[in-house]
């Protein structure tokens, strides 16, 4: 397939080119910049430029492909709930393009929306549609196109990591380095689920290829990390004390990552392992934050 790819340049994306390249498919990357299309010439991808901000560029990358996967996302979360909805927005565009096909769409939310039941693993089969967290409107756009006959898929995302990025846990070390403490809050039992790059990038390949209609995929290769063991990591490797808060504490402390760092949000795969004979195979969360260059961060 000719797969238009956006975010083609950012961490999931730049794992996810190299990987449908490898196995056979040609690649339509959209960028930004100059620097971004070398990217991608480099890797052996074409170029497409536009941005989140032109429905119309979108458009265009969209209807020049056989498939798509949609992993852009600005991640300015002082701006999340907007951005929120410049995703919307973009799956529309994207959506358009690709009706009266049976081109794949394969676009990008969060574990989160699985869930259901708090304390319980999030699963493929639930959607809870009325989700606090602002991500609902991705898949809310996906459900409305699918509704109307586009061939839409969903990757719900867990913390995906290697040794550099780690979702965001690279905001919770560069604080732990500012504040000079690594917390977490109360117990810091509550946990994150996890997967390897590499591992996510695969799987976004084979749900293009499975083209399954409404299908849910969770990409998770750990179910749930404590957020205690998380911090005690990173404070080992900065070498700061690892501190638990109250939740009145927590808000000062975190700012913005307040809003995530107390949740409890398990997710299981088994279904999506299942259905793609997907089985992650790199390293775990803890694995990769044992192994970054702190000094590098």
């Amino acid at each position: 397939m000719r797969v238009f790819v956006t975010g083609a340049n950012g961490f999931i994306g730049s794992a996810i080119v190299p990987e449908l390249l490898n196995a056979g498919h040609q690649v339509l990357g959209l960028s930004r910049s100059d620097e971004g299309a070398r990217s991608l010439i480099a890797a052996g991808a074409e170029v497409h430029r536009g941005n989140l901000e032109d429905p119309e560029s979108l458009r265009r990358g969209a209807a020049e492909a056989d498939g798509v996967i949609h992993c852009a996302f600005d991640h300015d979360f002082s701006r999340f709930v907007a951005n929120c909805e410049k995703d919307r927005r973009a799956i529309e565009a994207l959506g358009a393009a690709l009706a009266g096909s049976d081109r794949p769409l394969v676009i990008t939310s969060g574990t989160g929306m699985g869930n259901d039941v708090p304390g319980q693993p999030a699963t493929e089969e639930i959607f809870n549609t009325r989700h606090p967290n602002p991500r609902v409107a991705s898949e809310l756009a996906g459900a409305s196109l699918s509704a109307a006959g586009v061939n839409v898929s969903v990757m719900r995302l867990p913390q995906v990591h290697d040794t550099v990025k780690q979702g965001l846990i690279t905001p919770a070390v560069a604080l732990a380095r500012e504040k000079g403490v690594s917390a977490y809050i109360g117990d810091g039992l509550n946990r994150w689920p996890a997967a390897h790059v590499l591992d996510v990038a695969r799987l976004y390949r084979l749900a293009l290829e499975k083209r399954e209609a409404g299908a849910r995929y969770n990409a998770v290769a750990e179910e749930g990390i404590s957020i205690r063991d998380i911090a005690e990591v990173i404070g080992r490797g900065l070498k700061v004390p690892v501190v638990s808060l109250s939740p009145e504490e927590a808000a000062d402390h975190f700012g913005w990552l307040a809003a995530f760092a107390g949740l409890d949000l398990p997710a299981s795969s088994a279904q999506t392992q299942q259905r793609l004979g997907w089985q992650p195979t790199g390293p775990g969360l803890i694995a990769d934050l044992n192994e970054m260059r702190y000094s590098d961060v």
